[in-house]
């Protein structure tokens, strides 16, 4: 876990609920038990600013980071789809994206890999297709200067082929089943009693782990799914393990916001 993953993800599944800003000496005792040292939570910080994720305020017990609106965009979606809280039904619908052609490769690149992390899989070249909407479509799409055709459409033929196609659900399914069998190793050593450090690091790790299925699962409707989809036993297990360990990770966040004597 490197220092600005370790960041991502306390500012989205702590400090976004606590007003978005944390004192520097608080961040580095967070990140302390995670094995990541004072300058490679300061470094990763400033590369954040430079990314315009965080940005510098002074509180009262010093000076801090907050994340910015875009940051703060990114997370709260991120937590929707992570703890999967505002799934709805679907209508049987597909969003298409037909993009102008980019012609420069970075470009080309950083759309194609948003559009991956926002549910998006490319069909042919420059259309998409995604059975929900994104409302970071047109952020992204902006930022690039990148102009694209946008449709709503049934598809007349056999879904379950074209998700197929669309997404390596082979794949993701088995990447679900090696993360199920990692993660119950990893929460096996703190099923019983233990401190709230010991959760705060024990649900770091768990969290970091299934956030990188932000980047692979698009969030498919479970009509297009295959029976018995690994996927729901992985979320449910993490579900609740998050769960447990939540309150002595939060009480560690607290403690680690409070003391704020010496910096580190």
């Amino acid at each position: 876990m490197n220092a600005r993953s370790a960041l991502f993800d306390v500012y989205g599944d702590h400090l976004r609920t606590r007003g978005g800003a944390a004192p520097v000496a608080a961040l580095v005792r967070m990140m302390a038990p995670l094995g990541i040292a004072a300058p490679a939570v300061r470094t990763a910080i400033s590369r954040m600013v430079r990314q315009h994720w965080l940005v510098p305020v002074k509180l009262e017990q010093g000076a801090g980071y907050r994340l910015t609106p875009r940051a703060e965009r990114r997370l709260s979606d991120a937590a929707t789809r992570i703890y999967r809280s505002e799934l709805t039904s679907w209508d049987s619908r597909w969003h298409l994206l037909v993009l102008d052609h980019i012609t420069d490769r970075a470009a080309r690149d950083r759309v194609r890999s948003g559009l991956a992390y926002l549910g998006y899989a490319m069909v042919r070249d420059n259309t998409w297709i995604s059975p929900r909407e994104s409302g970071e479509v047109d952020a992204l799409l902006e930022n690039e200067k990148v102009r694209a055709e946008r449709f709503l459409a049934e598809y007349d033929g056999d879904v379950a082929t074209l998700t197929a196609t669309a997404w390596d659900l082979q794949g993701l399914g088995r990447a679900y089943a090696r993360w199920l069998d990692e993660a119950k190793a990893l929460v096996g050593e703190t099923s019983g009693e233990c401190s709230d450090q010991e959760a705060f690091v024990t649900r770091s790790r768990l969290v970091h782990e299934w956030r990188k299925f932000l980047f692979r699962d698009p969030g498919l409707p479970a009509e297009l799914l295959p029976a018995d989809w690994a996927g729901d036993s992985a979320a449910r297990f993490f579900d609740a393990e998050a769960a447990r360990l939540l309150p002595g990770a939060s009480r560690y966040v607290d403690a680690c916001l409070r003391l704020l004597g010496e910096s580190p």
